[in-house]
């Protein structure tokens, strides 16, 4: 596949089988959480693994993506590819009031702008009576595909979810492995050199900012179709915490370790559950186990000792 090595081909096709396969193994919701969390933790990694910035809000763009495609569904009665596409366009303009008052700062003050713009806007969740307050938005309609085909069947939710994700999947490796892509690499390395070059660096960073918001929205709108709410839970820091222990867990900078990570994550979530707070306990063992074990992830280990690009 263009773009691909060998390895990302064979892991990709892998990839594809497995979500081809896993409906007729195990729950279809369960399955669809998996993806709509992959896709989020994929857009918190083209940000922090390929350009360096470590964003603690990426929340807001998750939950409002999923605020935005429930009202609009339930509300205006819009079909769910326009109202994930309208979550996934407010989250990027989001991003983009974020990032332009974000991006100028780097490090942990980068980090701490975007936590409290992120907060603000939780504030803000709590009072707009659009999103239902701490009720959230629920009964949310699946609605026609298109205005064809009903999605009110797990399957065929599954479905969309799916072709959704890789697209995204596709178009973020797309995002890292094209020219635009090198130039983030070259921002993460060494900022300065690349400014000395020409590079406006502010720029692209905002660019990958605003598209990093917007995919985050998509999977935020998916999850809120096919669970039919959206909450407070969703724009809420611990959310912000989630998909940077998805990241980390499955290796940042490296294409299929977010979807790794997320996987491992909720799949803890949902078995471990009948532990309650242990489950809580369990990431955290896990998180230092990795960190001190894998410090590149697990995929990231993994592609290094073996040295493979994934």
């Amino acid at each position: 596949m263009m773009g691909f090595s060998r390895p990302q081909t064979a892991a990709f096709w892998l990839m594809v089988a497995a979500i081809m396969i896993a409906p007729a193994i195990l729950y279809p919701v369960f399955l669809m959480k998996v993806m709509c969390f992959a896709l989020f933790a994929c857009a918190f990694n083209l940000l922090i693994g390929y350009v360096g910035l470590g964003s603690f809000g990426h929340a807001a763009f998750f939950g409002m993506g999923a605020y935005i495609t429930a009202y609009s569904a339930k509300a205006w009665g819009w079909t769910p590819e326009i109202a994930i596409l309208a979550g996934g366009l407010v989250g990027g303009g989001l991003g983009l009031a974020f990032g332009w008052l974000a991006i100028r700062r780097q490090g942990i003050y980068f980090a701490m702008i975007t936590l409290a713009l992120a907060q603000m806007n939780y504030f803000l969740c709590t009072q707009w009576d659009f999103t239902g307050g701490e009720d959230g938005i629920q009964g949310v309609p699946r609605g026609n595909l298109f205005g064809l085909f009903s999605l009110k069947s797990d399957l065929a939710m599954y479905a969309v979810v799916a072709v959704i994700f890789v697209a995204c999947f596709l178009l973020i490796h797309r995002i890292v492995h094209s020219p635009f892509g090198q130039v983030l690499k070259a921002i993460r390395e060494n900022e300065p050199r690349a400014t000395s070059l020409g590079y406006r660096t502010d720029d692209y960073k905002l660019m990958v900012f605003v598209l990093s918001a917007a995919i985050a929205g998509i999977a935020g709108g998916m999850k809120s179709l096919v669970f039919g709410i959206a909450t407070l839970t969703d724009v809420n820091f611990p959310m912000s915490g989630e998909v940077i222990l998805m990241a980390l867990l499955g290796g940042m900078g490296t294409i299929f370790g977010p979807v790794v990570g997320a996987a491992i994550v909720i799949t803890m979530q949902n078995y471990l559950a009948p532990f309650g707070a242990w489950v809580t306990v369990t990431q955290g063992v896990v998180f230092v186990v990795c960190v001190l074990a894998f410090r590149r992830g697990l995929i990231g280990e993994l592609a290094a000792r073996r040295r493979l690009s994934l």
